[in-house]
């Protein structure tokens, strides 16, 4: 804990104990309805969440009555009564919510005893006996875990969960029903790994899916969507709440629209989103496949809300007449300047460095600038800058030139083919770069012409009408041409200098496939667009495919914030606490462990370099 942390637990008190407090009653409230509950018949117990529903239904209706009317007038009125109709509805929605969310906070302490009492009846029974209902005859037919005798349904507590036979043994301790408590409010519970976070999330989705509008338990990959999906299915299904899983279906077919129709819906954080791109794109409301977005439980949420929030998520589609990008006619051409200008600029860190130690700091600091700005990515230039004092004295420099809007830069610049602007991502070619270029192919080679001045030439000469049209068609082609060889000469710059292969990317069976920068993993079927990722396929010599447009796109955190009420679990939360209350308003709670903590967690220690960390350790 920092000293800042500490002073301020002084002064203002543990946050974790007084959230602690608060939630304590709910805990009580609990465990004062198992004594009833545990002398409830099976079929008794299952009709609790009849009542539940009930009482949501009961709390509604007014506001639902009153939209099923507006409805029914807005298809007979014309446009400008219809909005004010639409307006009066989204207030009525907005007020059916919260009549439900009011409902859904009395009853959550009958709601995860309810819960809790099943799961110690799986636990401490291998049958369970009730009576028939409609879901217990469609489960029997297509599960291994529901019979039928007669008019009664049989239950086993052992199933298969993603391809694994278990047998359940999970009930809830005292801790769990804090988290269960914390993600209803719509918080984001940090348990310790190995605390049950599964376990935790039934009691909140089982609560908020007896409104009928939907629940979303949203992980990080399949695997773990599938498993949780039916791992915890039987717990839901018993009480007659319909569960599916996205990642079963094909994307916009009946089978997934079903999916998301479920009372819970589990899937991965990207399915969720392209599911929402995919419905922007449908030409009609029958081909959407998902519903409004109710509530969300996201798993790792600080890795899905912070760490990859800003990763957008894009649809695309191919580019008329997208093959006419030069590649490979100037694939050799940007090979040779990268060549050069990585010759002179190892040269020119040598220099820096010697110049450095001499103590002359000025130039010194003017050469490593020259360097940072032709190969920002350069390894020499990185070990050099972890190096105590070096890269202070690179940033002093570097702002000295940039000051008055970059008016000292182009003499840092002068000796360069090109520069590279890490920041934003970009290479500008300089007066050096082009003047090389053109001698290796014809003086107007790259040049643009001026559009404005070619057409008012064409304007005053003699020439017939239709020869001018003629003229300025070719001076349009040309411009587009040009244009476009100047775009690819950028991206084949980018791509040598910028996009470090097994390090941004990867080639496997003969494709380039994208790794992301946070987890690790390759990203499957993921494309740079604007053409990069057919400059890095010609700098590779794998196939060049066709370059692609963007159709639809959204980032994770713009699509989790549509939700009326998000929360989240995971091990790490604290640490983001800030962000996660900025950007969405999300309050961080602490969930004890159920047993006091045998390990000794001491703060991480950060190394400049590996080698300090083999040397130190």
């Amino acid at each position: 804990m920092s000293i800042v942390n500490k002073v301020l637990k002084l002064f203002v008190g543990d946050k974790q104990q007084k959230d602690l407090k608060q939630l304590q009653p709910i805990v009580k409230r609990v465990l004062s309805f198992e004594g009833d509950f545990n002398l409830l018949s099976n079929d008794d117990l299952r009709n609790k969440s009849l009542e539940f529903k009930n009482q949501i239904k009961e709390a509604t209706k007014p506001f639902d009555e009153e939209i099923e009317k507006l409805e029914a007038e807005a298809v007979e009125s014309d446009i400008d009564r219809q909005e004010n109709i639409f307006k009066e509805i989204d207030r009525l929605k907005d007020s059916a919510y919260e009549a439900s969310e009011k409902v859904l906070f009395d009853i959550m302490p009958a709601a995860f005893a309810v819960v809790k009492e099943t799961a110690k009846r799986f636990a401490s029974e291998e049958e369970i006996e009730v009576t028939a209902s409609e879901m217990d005859r469609s489960l029997s037919a297509d599960s291994g875990f529901v019979s039928l005798d007669g008019d009664m349904a049989i239950w086993k507590n052992s199933w298969d969960a993603a391809g694994k036979e278990i047998i359940w043994d999970m009930v809830h301790y005292d801790v769990q029903l804090i988290g269960g408590a914390v993600l209803t409010q719509g918080k984001i519970a940090e348990m310790m790994t190995g605390e049950g976070k599964t376990l935790v999330a039934t009691l909140p989705i089982y609560l908020n899916a007896l409104t009928g509008n939907g629940v979303h338990v949203v992980t990080v990959n399949d695997y773990l969507a599938k498993r949780d999906s039916a791992w915890m299915a039987p717990l839901f299904q018993f009480h007659g709440l319909s569960i599916d899983c996205i990642d079963y279906h094909k994307p916009n077919s009946d089978e997934r629209r079903k999916a998301y129709l479920a009372d819970i819906t589990y899937g991965t954080n990207n399915e969720f989103g392209f599911d929402y791109l995919r419905d922007n794109m449908a030409h009609t409301q029958e081909e959407l496949v998902q519903r409004p977005h109710n509530y969300a439980i996201v798993d790792e949420v600080d890795s899905v809300l912070v760490d990859d929030a800003r990763t957008p998520l894009i649809i695309s589609g191919p580019v008329p007449q997208g093959d006419l990008h030069e590649f490979n006619e100037l694939k050799p051409v940007v090979n040779d300047i990268v060549s050069l200008q990585k010759s002179y600029l190892i040269k020119v860190l040598a220099e820096a460095k010697k110049t450095i130690a001499a103590g002359d700091e000025k130039e010194g600091g003017i050469l490593l600038l020259r360097v940072y700005r032709g190969l920002p990515k350069n390894k020499a230039l990185i070990k050099s800058l972890s190096q105590e004092g070096i890269r202070q004295l690179l940033q002093k420099t570097e702002n000295y030139y940039m000051q008055d809007n970059n008016k000292e830069m182009p003499k840092i610049d002068k000796e360069l083919y090109f520069v590279i602007e890490e920041k934003s991502n970009s290479i500008e070619l300089t007066d050096k770069g082009i003047a090389h270029l053109s001698q290796k192919n014809e003086a107007n080679f790259f040049l643009l012409p001026d559009i404005g001045v070619e057409i008012g030439k064409i304007d005053e000469s003699d020439s017939e009408e239709e020869e001018k049209i003629k003229l300025k068609e070719q001076l349009f082609k040309e411009f587009s041409v040009k244009s476009e060889r100047i775009h690819t000469m950028n991206q084949l710059l980018k791509a040598y200098t910028l996009f470090e292969k097994d390090v941004a990317y990867v080639v496997m069976e003969d494709k380039v496939k994208i790794v992301d920068e946070q987890t690790g993993r390759i990203m499957d079927g993921r494309r740079y667009s604007d053409g990069l990722h057919q400059a890095i396929e010609a700098k590779e010599n794998v196939k060049i495919e066709k370059a692609t447009q963007t159709f639809a796109t959204v980032t994770l955190q713009n699509y989790f914030r549509m939700y009326r009420k998000l929360s989240g679990m995971t091990g790490t939360a604290i640490t983001e606490a800030g962000e996660l209350w900025e950007i969405y308003k999300l309050d961080v709670v602490e969930i004890p462990t159920n047993k006091p903590l045998g390990r000794d967690d001491r703060e991480d220690l950060v190394y400049k370099t590996s080698r300090k960390v083999y040397c130190c350790n």
